[in-house]
């Protein structure tokens, strides 16, 4: 029940997106296409056996072009350049060589803090796709490393692998997850957009609901509540951080939706929480549900389950939902 779980233990379980979801070194932006502008956000989640990381090494895979790093305050930047696997012609130019490998050193990350390390590039025209490219990724630290370096051989998963390099899937631009969902449903003046939810361990008590309300009326409204095929019970929550600890409270009046204005339901803000899970939540599911306002009513819904971790929904189906 979850009036057994600590305020902690539930808001570890229900944020686990970007900071802890994975022990792991990921890329906030999991999917890319060929020939398009990727932006590289490297998440680092701890130290070396609760050693602090001084230095993050990050080697670009030959798919990774036209890389320009993001200065960090604190960190001394460098690089080093070579030779690309295949040149690539920009603007007129032919391209055969940049930035291979990105080191932030001088810095101090506590083992039990988390940071993000940036840089901007670009996916290679001529890559494949669809395929996965890994970034091997170094932490070292006074007495060790701690390494993200393992790939998978050819055809098979990185799943099982104790020290995955940090991975992206190049895929068509028709399908990728960056495309802006079009899962939207209408209830009178109201517009919910992309209704969405992430996969969970088969255990997990509590998960989160998220989406985006637009009330194009001129009366306010509020969301008060609704249900989920899962769950036992759906509240509506805010989380913020307060005295440098995150805190999640129930809004017992609900979230108001301003006349005219938009508010977004994410991770690590306002949200629904999915309470008394039933059974966990399996990634590429569509879980029926429903959203219950103070004026506007009763509308029926589908979440689409996304990837345990992930931040942001990926491209709902084509369908527009009209009630």
């Amino acid at each position: 029940m979850i009036k057994f779980l600590s305020a902690a233990a539930v808001a570890a379980l229900f944020c686990m997106p970007s900071v802890s979801a994975s022990a792991h070194a990921t890329f906030e932006r999991a999917e890319a296409n060929p020939g398009a502008a990727y932006k590289g956000v490297l998440r680092v989640p701890h130290g070396c056996d609760g050693e602090a990381t001084n230095t993050v090494r990050l080697k670009l895979p030959d798919e990774i072009v036209s890389v320009k790093p993001m200065p960090k305050a604190g960190w001394t930047l460098t690089t080093v350049n070579a030779p690309y696997a295949q040149a690539y012609e920009e603007h007129g130019r032919k391209i055969s060589e940049g930035v291979r490998e990105i080191v932030w050193s001088g810095g101090a990350l506590q083992s039990d803090h988390y940071d993000e390390f940036v840089f901007m590039g670009r996916i290679a025209p001529h890559a494949k796709a669809p395929t996965t490219i890994f970034a091997p990724v170094v932490q070292d630290c006074a007495n060790g490393q701690q390494r993200w370096d393992q790939v998978p051989a050819a055809g098979q998963s990185a799943h099982g692998l104790k020290a995955p390099a940090p991975a992206i899937r190049l895929v068509a631009a028709a399908q990728s997850a960056e495309t802006p969902a079009s899962r939207t449903y209408k209830l009178g003046s109201l517009s919910i957009e992309r209704p969405w939810t992430r996969a969970t361990p088969r255990s997990a008590p509590v998960a989160g609901g998220y989406l985006k309300i637009t009330n194009s009326g001129a009366v306010s409204d509020r969301l008060t509540g609704g249900s989920f095929a899962h769950a036992g019970k759906v509240e509506v929550h805010e989380m913020s951080h307060e005295g440098g600890m995150m805190r999640m409270r129930q809004l017992p009046r609900g979230l108001e939706i301003a006349p005219g204005q938009s508010v977004e339901l994410r991770p690590g803000g306002y949200h629904l929480m999915f309470m008394d899970l039933k059974q966990g939540i399996v990634a590429g599911q569509n879980v029926k549900g429903s959203l219950v306002f103070e004026k506007a009513g009763q509308i029926e819904i589908e979440f689409d389950a996304e990837a345990m971790g992930a931040s942001t929904p990926a491209a709902a189906g084509a369908h527009e939902h009209k009630h």
